[in-house]
């Protein structure tokens, strides 16, 4: 396969460590393989249980999705509260819940009671605080650390979408909360659903194993066209606006090297088993519409010992698109999501379930992140995914200030700034922020 043929890399020292099990995973049993890996055991369904009830705030798209990925994870599962700083959006997913269909997906329906429906900025708290067992967070990335915040010290699990935070204050937020959420014995998942698919798993435990032998290099690509934008209508202020088109606005997405481009990042991270020590980027804006932000990036990671990471995303239309990750050592080369090769790029082994092509998987990873939350939940083994996706965050924030200033900036830097974007007070209101993108070498670190 093309993707194996990577052996012309640089090859590079790297440290040696035994990277972990990424923490979405739940084994229901490990026993050896034949060809001396962990045999993965997965978990089709969650088990039954009391009722657990859950409370979604933001009820746009991907929170609609997430509730009916929640809905289908297992039995007794219930929505029982909506919360959006918009009352369409709430609307329409209350409308959604209630009809039992949703992308021609059938779901248990619910009956979301009005008073359980909650509009304005501090809905979260109402949700939260409304006998919910779990939250969904699924509002723009900038309110997460927050709204995690709340959650946690109201006792109650979570999933929140990635990225977790759009800036090293929010970051550093959700490693306090994670290290409470741990001591308080709840669950924590995060979007992350490359952790819970199960070729990237299968091919994570063979890597660990010496399967590539020493890693040497790698590099990871989000490109494709142009993302989604909203036009400004009449009567909509600055906060209305940029909430509603937040996918193009810094502070709200953390621009799309953080808000998309994460996956990829955080899947170099997993198989690695560190995080980046510096990073050197580039980027720039030519053709998107609304915002302030890049139209790509391509950023150089370094790890300990020189081992290279180059990363490259895009979103403009009319250009090759491409989403992959690869990783190479001394013994061969690997996808990450099923398929490992020798020194002279010939396959060696391929992830395949029974009547699936090869790396296909007939479970929805988007599901099977939900499955394994409700069975951490229900057998009281708890899993706590907060950490590891703030430190994917904080390196996709890295690789985003580089290319933004034009320095090199390096991890350390990162932990302790004090940058933080996004207004203090939150109202629908006009903002002081402009659909001005940064310039490199103009010294501007957001």
């Amino acid at each position: 396969m093309e993707e194996c043929k990577q052996n012309s890399l640089p090859r590079r020292g790297f440290m040696e460590s035994a990277a972990l099990v990424g923490s979405g995973l739940l084994l229901a049993g490990c026993s050896q393989s034949s060809g001396g890996y962990s045999k993965v055991t997965f978990v089709d369904k969650a088990p039954d249980g009391p009722p657990l009830k859950a409370g979604l705030i933001g009820c746009g798209g991907r929170g609609s999705g997430a509730a009916v990925d929640f809905l289908l994870a297992g039995p007794n599962l219930q929505i029982t509260a909506l919360g959006d700083v918009f009352a369409d959006r709430l609307a329409s997913c209350r409308q959604m819940l209630q009809s039992g269909i949703s992308d021609r997906r059938t779901f248990p329906a619910q009956q979301v009671p009005e008073g359980s429906c909650f509009v304005g900025f501090d809905a979260y708290h109402r949700v939260i605080d409304s006998g919910v067992d779990l939250v969904l967070l699924a509002t723009p990335p900038h309110f997460r650390p927050e709204h995690f915040s709340h959650a946690v010290n109201a006792r109650k699990h979570v999933f929140m979408e990635k990225p977790v935070a759009v800036d090293p204050v929010g970051v550093r937020s959700i490693l306090d909360s994670a290290r409470k959420a741990r001591s308080f014995n709840l669950s924590v998942a995060t979007g992350t659903q490359r952790r819970h698919q199960r070729p990237y798993i299968e091919t994570f435990t063979r890597v660990a194993g010496g399967a590539i032998g020493k890693v040497l290099a790698a590099r990871c690509y989000w490109n494709q066209g142009q993302a989604r934008h909203v036009e400004r209508q009449e009567g909509w202020t600055d906060m209305e606006y940029m909430i509603r088109d937040w996918g193009n606005w810094c502070w709200l997405s953390g621009d799309h090297i953080v808000e998309q481009h994460i996956h990829n990042l955080d899947v170099v991270n997993w198989f690695v088993g560190e995080y980046p020590v510096k990073a050197l980027g580039m980027g720039g804006r030519m053709r998107r519409v609304t915002g302030d932000q890049y139209d790509f990036f391509c950023v150089d990671y370094t790890f300990d010992h020189e081992l290279h990471t180059a990363s490259a995303c895009r979103q403009i239309d009319g250009c090759a698109n491409h989403i992959s990750e690869v990783l190479v050592g001394t013994e061969g080369s690997t996808n990450c999501r099923g398929t490992i090769c020798d020194k002279n790029g010939k396959v060696v082994w391929q992830y395949q379930e029974q009547g699936q092509e090869p790396e296909k998987t007939r479970f929805n990873p988007y599901e099977q992140e939900q499955i394994d939350l409700v069975t951490a939940i229900r057998t009281n083994k708890p899993l706590n995914e907060a950490e590891n996706t703030a430190y994917s965050t904080l390196t996709a924030i890295m690789g985003r200030v580089s290319a933004y200033t034009g320095r090199e900036v390096t991890w350390e830097e990162m932990l302790k700034s004090d940058l933080r974007l996004g207004p203090k007070e939150y109202a629908m209101t006009p903002l002081p922020m402009k659909a001005v993108a940064p310039l490199a070498g103009q010294e501007k670190k957001s």
